[in-house]
């Protein structure tokens, strides 16, 4: 079965630089694009908001308007348009799993506000099983000129970020782009205070050396699969968060993992993907895996 490059949609503009997104995507991949609306009726007491139908019917019209759109920039590829009652989160929890990947918008970031901090986007990406991506306002195809690189972070063991580098991989094979790998590292808390102890880790070859050869083992597959994508290894003391946004002004899209697991207060996005999507300035993709 195919799937679809599906884009979600409110009518604001981050979501329609989100739709915009995921048209060029599906280009690039040979892929359909979906474009979905959640909507449920919402009554007002006191003001005349039409009845269910004329809301729906609203509804649908500016869909298919933003259908009928992004058709007439995008000659030849096909557009199918959706509206999914119910609840947004489910709605759209539902549409990523028939996705090859969910777009959405964000509303941009700041001390106060944030990216997506309690918001619908924030629950979708804890919920999905396929890959989101979170769009800004303002997002343009210039973003992705020749040069940005898909940068990825890589963690753990091979398996563990399988599918993330399967998505940086696929992802720039498609844009013709470079991989950065980014694995951060650190100390044991032995070592943290003691500069004499970091001398004697170099010395014997340290833990920097041991993180290199644990990426290059992690990329391995990946080269092998891809030979026509170039790939820089990013190895950098530091937190994870930290180093990927270091590099974020290098990248035409952050793609990073997200474990799928579930807490006593629900599904979570984790640390490295919360602080990346709160900060950084270009397009995210959050990929789940086990």
């Amino acid at each position: 079965m195919t799937r679809p490059i599906t884009a979600g949609i409110d009518g604001t503009e981050e979501s329609l630089a989100a739709l915009d997104w995921a048209a060029r995507e599906a280009v690039r991949r040979g892929l359909p694009l979906r474009v979905v609306q959640a909507w449920r009726f919402q009554p007002y007491e006191g003001i005349d908001a039409a009845d269910r139908e004329t809301q729906a019917g609203w509804v649908r019209d500016a869909l298919a308007e933003a259908a009928r759109a992004v058709t007439a920039r995008y000659s030849g590829l096909e557009v199918t348009a959706d509206l999914l009652a119910g609840e947004t989160v489910d709605a759209l929890v539902g549409a990523a799993a028939e996705a090859e990947l969910l777009v959405l918008g964000s509303r941009g970031h700041g001390p106060v506000v944030g990216f997506l901090l309690g918001s619908v986007g924030q629950q979708v990406i804890a919920e999905a099983t396929r890959p989101v991506v979170l769009v800004r306002a303002g997002d343009q195809p210039s973003a992705e000129a020749a040069g940005r690189e898909i940068v990825v972070g890589q963690q753990g063991e091979p398996d563990d970020s399988a599918e993330t580098l399967r998505f940086a991989f696929e992802t720039a094979a498609a844009r013709g782009a470079t991989v950065r790998a980014v694995r951060a590292w650190t100390l044991p808390p032995v070592f943290a205070y003691s500069p004499a102890s970091m001398k004697l880790l170099d010395e014997a070859g340290g833990l920097e050396p041991y993180e290199r050869k644990a990426l290059g083992a992690a990329l391995e597959p990946w080269r092998e699969r891809f030979p026509d994508v170039p790939v820089v290894e990013h190895v950098e003391l530091g937190s994870a968060g930290q180093v990927l946004l270091s590099v974020a002004a290098r990248a035409q899209l952050m793609v990073v993992g997200r474990r799928v697991r579930r807490t006593a207060v629900g599904a979570r996005i984790g640390s490295v993907a919360h602080g990346v999507l709160h900060h950084a300035d270009c397009p995210v993709a959050v990929v789940p895996h086990t």
